[in-house]
């Protein structure tokens, strides 16, 4: 018979009850105050409207990230969601398979990212050829495979798919059906022991743990209750799984806010600050459920009681309008041009105003070290992602261009998204990489012109008759 209606989704774990923490462990974790106020790097202000939910990182006072949510459509926003798919079609020439995940456009598997027992898999080949298999031995037309999105939909691509799936907690990330595990390597070494012996405590049977950053200075069992969440979230979407019928959504990641927060959160901020009751209510339960410590430092913004709106109140509105715009200026005169192609996106360094006091290469190797750190900035602001080239002002000195290149990859250490970097070639261009996980600011913020779809030129009807 047919089912009357589709399973619930699982949803991620938003709310606990939480594990009683002594005075001593609280203490180590709260982050600091002055005055009674919490003093912190960073500052987290959300806005919610009907049409999107905004989300602003503030490091002082200056805007260094943003991100637009629209509500939940299941359709572009669908980053670490898992789903039951079904292979439409697979391409042996490109070591490619699309995958139906339900979503207006197909979703891309490929090859290096397809999980397989090498017991089950029969390839053809002479006995001792020990050549991996190819995507056609691994899968074929309307099978139906788990598999989890890494990268959201931008344009005409359709969403990144593995079926190497991962459940994300606060302190510790679940691999299921797997033997491995690991801990962050920006933690250091004694803490390192230390959870590594918890590890061995917790560890669930039949799947690896990875042990995040996040995790310092946590109890055992704090970790051990982060754990057992996964693994019941795990065992829910096995059963989802085993009676659904593909494409099917399995497990829904919870909305960016909360995503971010229990992403970013740690006592380097001083505080999350939201314009809705809603959201403040699901936010603070969240937090002070599963990171205590930081419960205080969740705030509700009343828009009736305050003057100004919280994006005006902290000048990030402001902010938001230069980061639209092509150019930045630099502090001392000289200027970023950052334009986008299809291919990629360049930027021209200028020295503009900036003539310097001294010689002509000390005045150009002070702006180009300018425009690396603002350089750095404007990417992780602008979200901006793909193959970046940089023309930065020609420098005479080998010395020099590897400073300048030096204190660009310093500058990008702060940023999480993942960036290559290459020195700069002999015509003072630099080529770089940074991961690309969705659209960028000025694409979730804009729609293209329909006149001359984006292109910025309106063609003379008197010339083209």
């Amino acid at each position: 018979g047919q089912k009357s209606h589709a399973p619930a989704v699982v949803e991620a774990v938003t709310y606990d009850e939480p594990v009683e923490l002594d005075e001593k462990s609280m203490r180590g974790r709260r982050g600091r105050t002055r005055k009674g106020q919490a003093v912190g790097r960073y500052l987290m202000c959300v806005h919610v409207s009907e049409r999107a939910t905004q989300i602003a990182v503030l490091e002082g006072r200056r805007l260094i990230e943003f991100r637009v949510s629209r509500p939940a459509d299941d359709i572009v926003q669908i980053h670490g969601n898992i789903y039951l798919g079904r292979v439409q079609n697979v391409l042996p020439g490109m070591e490619t398979a699309f995958v139906d995940i339900g979503t207006p456009k197909n979703a891309v598997l490929y090859r290096g990212d397809v999980q397989y027992d090498p017991d089950e898999i029969e390839s053809g080949r002479a006995e001792g050829d020990q050549a991996k298999p190819r995507i056609e031995d691994l899968l074929r037309p309307k099978q139906s495979i788990l598999c989890q999105v890494t990268k959201n939909p931008i344009g005409e691509k359709g969403a990144r798919l593995t079926q190497d799936v991962s459940l994300a907690g606060r302190f510790v990330v679940l691999v299921p059906n797997s033997s491995g595990f690991g801990i962050s390597k920006r933690l250091p070494d004694s803490e390192r022991k230390r959870l590594r012996s918890i590890l061995e405590r917790v560890k669930p049977a039949g799947h690896g743990l990875i042990m995040r950053t996040a995790a310092e200075k946590v109890t055992a069992a704090e970790i051990e209750r982060d754990v057992s969440r996964l693994v019941r979230q795990w065992n829910d979407i096995s059963k989802l799984a085993e009676s659904s019928s593909a494409p099917a959504l399995l497990y829904r990641e919870p909305a960016a806010p909360l995503r971010l927060i229990r992403e970013e959160l740690n006592s380097d901020y001083r505080g999350v600050i939201i314009d809705d009751r809603t959201l403040y209510s699901e936010v603070s339960g969240y937090v002070s459920s599963i990171i205590r410590p930081l419960a205080d430092r969740v705030e509700h913004y009343d828009t009736k009681k305050e003057k100004l709106p919280l994006f005006e109140r902290y000048y990030i509105t402001e902010q938001l309008k230069k980061a639209l715009e092509p150019k930045v200026w630099l502090p001392s005169g000289g200027s970023l041009i950052i334009e986008h192609t299809e291919a990629l996106t360049v930027v021209d360094v200028n020295t503009g105003k900036n003539v310097g006091k001294s010689s002509l290469e000390e005045t150009v190797l002070a702006n180009n070290l300018e425009a690396a750190d603002e350089l750095a900035r404007q990417l992780r602001l602008r979200d901006i992602g793909g193959i970046i080239v940089v023309d930065f002002v020609d420098m005479e000195l080998a010395a020099n261009r590897a400073q300048v290149t030096k204190r660009f990859r310093d500058a990008l250490a702060r940023d999480k998204t993942r960036t290559q970097v290459l020195d700069i070639s002999g015509l003072g261009l630099m080529e770089m990489t940074r991961k690309r996980s969705g659209e960028g600011l000025l694409e979730s913020l804009s729609d293209i012109c329909g006149d001359c779809s984006g292109r910025g030129y309106r063609l003379l009807a008197e010339l083209m008759d």
